[in-house]
């Protein structure tokens, strides 16, 4: 009898989890911006920490800032915008201009290298701005 009554909470605890709100996040889908403009110093002191600014274009009502795409591999430093697009909804075809700041504490004497994505060619390979940042040693 208790093994029937452990079995059936399993079940219940299952059927319940089961319906989430899958339908209502599969209008949601991410999709990566350009970065339009990169503010970026002259150089970097080792050690110090720095606020770097990007502007972008959300290009559409539907579009909204979800995060900030920030990948490196050795002193290479890809940037670009993650955003959030609700597929579902009718959307204002205006362009939205954003910034985003973000921190980079310099961590290495190498001089550090943003690529800045910006979208891709008709081929589609990606294009990115590159800009080095030489490291100073105070």
């Amino acid at each position: 009898y208790m093994i029937k009554k452990l079995l059936l909470l399993i079940i219940t605890i299952l059927t319940v989890s089961s319906c989430s709100l899958r339908d209502e996040e599969s209008n949601l889908s991410i999709e990566t911006l350009p970065i339009k403009q990169a503010e970026v110093p002259i150089e970097f002191d080792y050690g110090a920490i720095y606020k770097l600014k990007v502007l972008f274009d959300l290009p559409s009502g539907c579009h909204s800032f979800y995060d900030l795409f920030y990948q490196y591999e050795n002193s290479t430093r890809i940037v670009a915008i993650n955003s959030v697009v609700n597929t579902k909804m009718a959307c204002t075809e205006v362009l939205i201009e954003r910034e985003f700041e973000f921190e980079v504490k310099v961590t290495q004497q190498a001089d550090y290298i943003f690529k800045f994505w910006k979208g891709t060619d008709n081929a589609g390979n990606d294009i990115f701005e590159e800009i080095i940042v030489p490291v100073v040693t105070p």
